[in-house]
Parts: structure tokens; sequence; C-alpha cells
């Protein structure tokens, strides 16, 4: 796997990061200071100090010390009287001073069970010990605190430099004591663009079925940071070549094997890692309708195919289909969704989209009535925005012309929707008689009945677009006295 960015080199990171470090609020002196005074040592840590050298400043800022936790909270009581008990059995204590919201925990030697990612938590003496036990080498350096003195035992900043995610220790040993460090390998490459370490990758290829005893939230949440981050298609490549999609999202890999019925050059592996770019890239800024990043957008980009190789059938001539794949496949995205524990509405919305988009392929093919726009648009609901991006993002064809026809169809198909919403109120298509006039002119009460002739003018209003009141009635009533 190549990088995706090529990393500045040494000397400009440390430049970046000795400003940032310089520009700490006066409190986070203030309160290593008290550290110090005390008798204790106090690092800032982490993401912070990694983020510093590229860059970016941080409004997390996690520090370690040499404190234990009842000492932890002394020390942050004398700098504030905010501060709360987040894990003192891990040994962390937080605290607040105005806007500075501070994370402390004291260093760390965990040893693990090797049947769970539960940690056995012992408490350790150093700075350098509690940097090993970090999950990569870029993630394991320190800026000790009031001194600023930058403390790199692992060659952090040399791998930040080379874009490089290595682990501080062996990763057999690393990856042994906690498996999800192999799937935040692969979320580091998408939120760096940086390449695995191929020892470290190696090593997660070995021991990919570890990842199964990690629980399927932890699991989920590195697949979303993953699906986030700025490089997604280095992090789902080391996802698959690993083998941890194997066992984390198998329907993934299990693209390799199928050709894309529309392209016969490409498998539908490859589509759908084009697809899934070519969607981020059709994402919004915040003021547009599907601001970036966008979780569902990229997981129904992601989840679009994966009916494929259920569906796959060898046609007469040699040709292959897959007939019906977006239903299946919606159903597999559900069911790959829930396994993972994301939350109902997402489960919904995506599975929405992977069963709606093909629907535009017919209007390629013939221009739709007034009436088949409006159940385009009804059906998709509060998702039509996402799934114009979807299905934009699914044309990958290498033939131009037939690229070309397809997007313009597409401007077509958008361009009739914006008429009729000016025209009809189409986001809020309703029949023209609610349910209480329904049951004023046919004279019954609420019931069964009622909901038939609710559908009855829906599908009328579908068809026709707005019929007007006296014209319902009539058509009500007709309907009425048609019934057995």
């Amino acid at each position: 796997m190549s990088p995706a960015a090529t990393p500045p080199d040494r000397e400009v990171l440390a430049a970046r990061a000795a400003g940032l470090w310089h520009a700490l609020p006066p409190e986070v002196l203030e309160l290593a200071r008290s550290f110090e005074a005390a008798g204790h040592e106090l690092a800032l840590v982490g993401g912070p100090v990694r983020d510093a050298f590229l860059g970016r400043s941080s409004a997390d800022l996690d520090f370690t010390t040499s404190a234990r936790p009842d000492d932890i909270e002394k020390v942050l009581g004398s700098w504030t009287k905010t501060t709360w008990d987040m894990g003192r059995e891990f040994g962390t204590i937080g605290g607040r001073k105005g806007d500075l919201t501070v994370e402390i925990t004291t260093y760390r030697a965990d040893e693990y069970d090797g049947q769970t990612r539960k940690p056995v938590v012992a408490f350790g003496d150093s700075l350098e010990g509690d940097l090993a036990r970090r999950d990569f080498t870029v993630n394991a350096m320190a800026v000790r605190l009031p001194s600023l003195d930058f403390v790199d035992p692992f060659g952090g900043l040399d791998d930040l430099a080379g874009g490089l995610l290595r682990t501080p220790v062996e990763p057999d040993v690393s990856f042994g004591d906690d498996p999800l460090r192999m799937m935040r390998a692969a979320r580091f490459a998408s939120q760096l663009g940086f390449d695995i370490e191929p020892a470290t990758f190696a090593a997660a290829t070995r021991m990919a079925e570890r990842i199964e005893i990690v629980s399927a939230e932890r699991v989920r949440d590195e697949l979303v940071k993953l699906l986030l981050g700025a490089h997604v298609r280095e992090g789902l490549t080391a996802l698959v070549d690993s083998g941890l999609a194997e066992h984390v999202l198998p329907e993934l890999p299990a693209l390799k094997l199928e050709l894309d019925e529309h392209h016969h050059h490409k498998d539908v592996y490859e589509h759908t890692l084009t697809v899934v770019e070519q969607a981020i890239d059709l994402e919004t800024d915040a003021d547009g309708p599907v601001p970036g990043p966008d979780l569902i957008l990229r997981l129904a980009a992601l989840l679009h195919d994966i009916g494929k190789p259920a569906t796959r059938r060898l046609e007469p001539g040699g040709g292959v289909s897959f007939h019906h794949h977006e239903i299946v496949g919606a159903k597999l995205a559900s069911k790959r969704l829930k396994a993972l524990r994301f939350d109902k509405d997402t489960v919904t919305a995506v599975t929405r989209l992977v069963e709606l988009h093909l629907r535009f392929h017919g209007y390629g093919e013939a221009r739709w009535s007034d009436s088949a726009v409006r159940r385009y648009v009804t059906d998709a609901g509060d998702q039509l925005e996402r799934l114009h991006r979807l299905t934009r993002a699914d044309v990958t064809t290498r033939n131009r012309r037939k690229a070309e026809r397809l997007a313009f169809a597409y401007d077509d198909l958008e361009a009739r929707i914006a008429e009729l919403r000016e025209r009809e109120e189409l986001d809020a298509i309703r029949p023209d008689l609610d349910g209480v006039q329904i049951m004023e002119i046919l004279g019954i009460k609420p019931g069964r009945e009622v909901g038939e002739a609710y559908r009855h003018l829906l599908a009328l209003r579908m068809e026709h677009g707005p019929l007007g009141e006296e014209r319902a009635r009539e058509e009500l009533l007709s309907w009425w006295r048609a019934r057995p």
C-alpha cells in the first residue's frame, strides 16, 4: 500500500510542533507546575502530540503522570473545583477549568488475559514504560511539562516524517495484547494516509482472526472512524488485504470474486472502492444538503453491491447477471449493520439507499411519467439527496459517451423533481382528503376501511398529481361503491 500523501520532513515537523507547544494555554502550564510542586511528573501524550507535529491543534488534551489516582484528584482539586472520576480503576481522573478540559491517567503497564481485550490494570513507574504500551510509534511520543522536553523512545517522529505506522514493541506482542490495534492500523491509514510498516502488516495478517474477541461496538467505532477519514480507500484496502475484513465485514472481500455486469474489466470490489471515492467527492460543504464527511452516504456506497455474490448468474453467451442484487443487498446490509450494533436510524437509511440505488436505471432507458417521478421521490423520502449522490457515484464506466448519457439523464431527472417540487410540494405528498374528511364523506368510524380509502386516494395522487377536493370526493365515492 502506498502512502496517500508525502509527509513533511523531520525539521518541518519539529518547527510546527514547537510553535503549538509554546502556545499551550497558560492553565496547562499552571497545572503542570502544580504536579511538579507535589513531586509528580506530568506529560502531554498521544494524539495531541502527534497532531502538533502535523500542524493541527487538538481540543482534547491527554496527559499521563507518575501520580496515582488519589494524588491526581488531590492536585486537580487545588487547580480547579470541577473534577470527576471517569475511570479510577484505570487510573483516569478528569477536570475542567474555564474552557479547558483535561484527562489525566497514571502511567500504565497493562497486561491482557489473552482471551478478551480487557486489560488487567497495572500502574507503571515511568513515562517510557507507559509509551511502550501504546498502539503505534506516532502515538507513543510525549512532551514533559512544564519543561517542554520532547520524549520519543521508539522513533515516532521519524515514522511520522516517513508516513509509517509501526508498533512500539514487537507487533505480535502488541496485537496479542489488544487485537483492536489491528483495526486501528487500518483506521489511521485512512485518517493519516500512512503506510503500515511491513512487519506490522504481516503480524496483522497472521493474527487477523484474533479480532473476533473484540466487541462489535468497538469494531464499529473503528470502522466509522475509518470511513470518515480522508483516505478511505487506503483504510479499506488495509482491512481487506490483511484479512481483517473477512472477520468484521466479510461482504467486502467477497466482492473480489465477482465481475461487474457493466464493467467486465473490473471486479465489483474495485468498482465499490471507486464508488466510495466518487460519493465522497459529491458530499457538500456545511451549508449543502449532504455535508461531508457523511457516514450514511459512505456506508451506502460501501455496501451498495454486496448482494451481487448471492445473485450472480452466468447467462447464455458468456454474460453475467445479478438480478435483484439491490433487494438482496439491502437485506445483507441491514443484517451486517445490526451485527455491528449500528443505531436503528443508520440501518434504516443505509438499507433504503442500497435498495433504491438501481431505480434510476429505468429512467435512463425511458423517460418516466410524472407519477414515476413522484414515486421515486416518495420512496426515497429524506434520503433523496443522498440517493442523488449515490446514483451518480455508481457510474464508473470508462466509456465516455455512456457516462455522459447517464449524467445527462440524471440531470434531467433532478430538473423534473425540482419542477414538480415547486408545483406540487413534492416533499409532503398527501391525499387530497385526510382521514377525518374520508370518515365524514363515507359516514364511517375509524377502522380498516379508512386506511384502505386513504391508500387509494394516495395512489391516485401519485398517479395524477393534485386532484382537488371535489374530484377526490367523487373518486372516493366511486371506489366505495365498487367495493365488494
